[in-house]
């Protein structure tokens, strides 16, 4: 479990601290940074720690993208990593005592570093700020524990039977109640981390759960939360004797996992702009979905970063393949959600939990702002399987994405050049690793049958 304190007073509440582990998040959701003895910690919160601002597009396999200008051009020049306002956190999985700082970056002359996923997030806002705009946002996260003795992903024994798991247990009581040790932990963590963790679910996949957060009106708060929480997840589960993955698709033959977000704008009395006191919502509402509806295609990339990303995205397989939106209707991308009029909100469904979760509500919240500033109107909404229809599809692979990403006019609406470039230059760079890569279940198809 994790316990926080304010970074003030971190050390002196806790003297028997070690060492710190100061972090920032790159484009790929990836925690990277300094193990730094703890009696640096006024150095870190001054904001006298450095790191080269390449960190923030490296690849997935922490490798730096040939080509690339923050390489070569500046020298690998640093950036000045500041401490944002999450409070500092205590991990319980360590051999020693030792903190987690969160920071992001500005470069030399102070300027906040475009190509920060945080900074991408931060400037949406401030524009809805500015429009008098405040959204108000949830998340939900899929994921899956997993045998970790295994090379190839597999579900895991029962810690009460010791029973492999073999079916899918959708909202399983019996499952829950078998990783009730690890779930309280993970709750107990959460509670403590400033997480607001609500539900818990088994999702359709064995060994596969799903926790809801509760709305919150500061989206970099959410967004920190999420990356926090896999975090959180994976050293609880291993601290278990089990492994956690949020892959968009582990299992080929069973359910992919999703980061679901809903959304809505109030004004500064906090009234829900989307509620009409009906079901239908709102204009601006409309206006918001059809920006999403507009960008989605272009966005496809951050919701969908990586090659097993698409696994997920397949028609009938429970995850949205078409743009489109409707009222109560989860086979397509946006969800207007029924019940009580005055939490009408917007359900985006698109993104995997592989996503980085700073850039899927940057996309979203920017394109929500980009058609309610050209004054959009959404297509019909769909009614029925969405799936069997002739509509338009996502990118149905991740070249695709890639190319549609870069080529976006959406995207100077939304991320900076310099964020567009980076994720662009750092997806083409894996895809190209991936293509060379030749599988064991391609040999086993072609090596003695062509």
């Amino acid at each position: 479990m994790e316990k926080t304190a304010p970074v003030s007073h971190l050390e002196d509440d806790h003297p028997e601290l070690d060492a710190i582990f100061a972090c920032i998040c790159d484009l790929n959701g990836v925690m990277r940074g300094k193990r730094l003895p703890a009696d640096q910690i006024q150095k870190v919160r001054d904001g006298g720690l450095r790191m080269p601002l390449s960190l923030l597009g490296m690849d997935i396999w922490g490798e730096d993208v040939e080509g690339s200008d923050l390489v070569f051009d500046t020298g690998d020049a640093d950036g000045i990593c500041e401490h944002t306002d999450r409070p500092a956190s205590l991990l319980g999985w360590t051999e020693r005592p030792t903190a987690f700082i969160q920071l992001w970056t500005r470069t030399e002359d102070g300027t906040p570093f475009a190509g920060d996923p945080r900074r991408a997030l931060a400037d949406v806002v401030a524009r809805l700020d500015r429009r008098g705009l405040r959204p108000v946002v949830a998340t939900e996260l899929e994921f899956y524990i997993v045998d970790p003795t295994k090379a190839a992903p597999q579900p895991p024994r029962s810690p009460v039977t010791g029973k492999r798991l073999d079916t899918d247990g959708a909202l399983s009581l019996d499952e829950l109640q078998h990783f009730d040790v690890l779930l309280n932990e993970i709750y107990d963590g959460c509670r403590a981390q400033g997480i607001p963790a609500d539900s818990a679910i088994s999702e359709n996949g064995a060994g596969q759960f799903e926790i809801n957060f509760v709305h919150q009106s500061d989206p970099l708060k959410a967004a920190d939360d999420a990356v926090l929480f896999k975090r959180l997840v994976r050293g609880l589960a291993r601290k278990h004797g089990f492994a956690a993955t949020f892959m968009a698709k582990p299992y080929g033959e069973r359910a992919g996992s999703g980061m679901h977000a809903h959304l809505s704008l109030v004004d500064a009395e906090g009234m829900n702009l989307f509620d009409d006191g009906g079901p239908e919502g709102t204009p601006l509402m409309r206006q918001a979905v059809a920006g999403l509806i507009a960008t989605m295609q272009e966005n496809g990339l951050v919701f969908a970063p990586h090659e097993n990303s698409y696994r997920r995205l397949l028609p009938g397989a429970h995850a949205p393949a078409a743009v489109a939106w409707g009222y109560e209707n989860r086979t397509v991308a946006i969800r207007i959600p029924g019940g009580d009029n005055r939490a009408r909100r917007i359900e985006h469904r698109v993104a995997g939990a592989d996503a980085n979760p700073y850039l899927v509500l940057a996309a979203i919240l920017g394109g929500m702002l980009l058609g309610i500033e050209k004054g959009m109107e959404p297509p019909p909404p769909v009614t029925g399987d969405a799936y069997s229809m002739r509509l338009d599809r996502l990118p149905p692979d991740w070249a695709s994405a890639i190319d549609a990403f870069a080529r976006g006019a959406a995207q100077t609406g939304i991320f900076a050049p310099r964020l567009v470039r980076m994720f662009e230059q750092m997806k083409r760079q894996e895809l190209g690793r991936f293509t060379r890569h030749v599988t064991d279940f391609e040999y086993h198809s072609y090596l003695e049958a062509v």
